[in-house]
């Protein structure tokens, strides 16, 4: 089965849905993941503040930063490879990308990330 791996730049908790003016994209993204995630598909999420370490274990990733620098993020990988950087790609690439269907899910807010102590 495909990953997509998403690297963001830092945020003010795991998915940046939170404060008093949520960013639509960062909503879109969150929704999206949790939607994939409840259809058995496998799509990671990391962000600079709460997964600092993988944007240095992850030698791709790590490379594009020390090459263009945090423009380039968000930054997405299909399996081991960086496929796109510099913004989020659609719902309907991304799912096409996984090669899954995506029904119209039941889920809570755990299941995208929601309920992790954030503002």
């Amino acid at each position: 089965m495909k990953t997509i791996k998403i690297f963001e730049p830092a945020m003010c908790c795991s998915t940046g849905v939170c404060g008093p003016s949520v960013d639509p994209e960062l909503l879109r993204i969150t929704t999206l993941i949790g939607k994939i995630r409840a259809n058995g598909g496998k799509i990671e999420r990391y962000n600079l503040t709460d997964n600092p370490m993988i944007f240095v274990t992850e030698t791709k990733v790590n490379q594009l930063l020390n090459d263009k620098g945090m423009d380039v993020l968000p930054a997405i990988m299909l399996d081991d490879q960086v496929i796109h950087t510099g913004g989020y790609l659609s719902d309907d690439e991304i799912i096409k990308l996984l090669g899954i269907t995506v029904k119209q899910p039941m889920f809570q807010m755990n299941d995208i990330g929601g309920d992790d102590g954030c503002c």
